[in-house]
């Protein structure tokens, strides 16, 4: 193999070492916003089983209230 041909392995295998290394960092950023926005969700879900359990509360006080 020429100095040339192990020179332009090299630069192949530096340029496939960076896009390894960009992609583990993309990687991780997405499974860092995937894991907020599970949590936001989770606390969303939460928040609308709160509601819900408010406005079953109010109209069965307005119904009590209907007929009484």
């Amino acid at each position: 193999m020429s100095d040339e041909s192990l020179r332009i392995l090299e630069l192949s295998i530096d340029r496939l070492i960076e896009r390894c290394q960009t992609l583990e960092a993309e990687n991780q950023r997405l499974k860092d916003k995937d894991a907020a926005m599970k949590t936001e969700r989770s606390q969303l879900l939460q928040q609308h089983d709160n509601t819900r359990g408010k406005v079953e509360a109010m109209i069965t006080r307005l119904k009590a209230m209907e007929q009484g």
